[in-house]
């Protein structure tokens, strides 16, 4: 399934609301995947306040450093997190 982020919240710590261009939307819980992974790429993402300072592309978010996770990654994430997505209402 192929879906775009169009709208992202900080809401507390590494969780995020955020709305898929298909309607739905949830939050996703990122804090285990950022400090578990030992990779260089998510060291700054570790610093709550780098963190929080993230963008929206054109198809999913992004931080200063470039990276950004695959809007289908977090898809999935929200759908496990959350058993089932909401109908956005943001």
């Amino acid at each position: 399934m192929s879906v775009s982020v169009v709208n992202a919240k900080l809401l507390k710590d590494f969780k995020l609301h955020i709305q898929f261009d298909n309607g739905e939307s949830g939050v996703v819980d990122l804090e285990s995947v950022i400090l578990k992974d030992p990779r260089k790429i998510f060291e700054p993402l570790k610093n709550r306040d780098y963190f929080k300072n993230f963008s929206l592309d054109s198809w999913t978010i992004v931080w200063p450093n470039d990276f950004g996770f695959a809007p289908e990654f977090l898809y999935d994430l929200a759908l496990s997190q959350n058993k089932k997505l909401e109908k956005a209402t943001i």
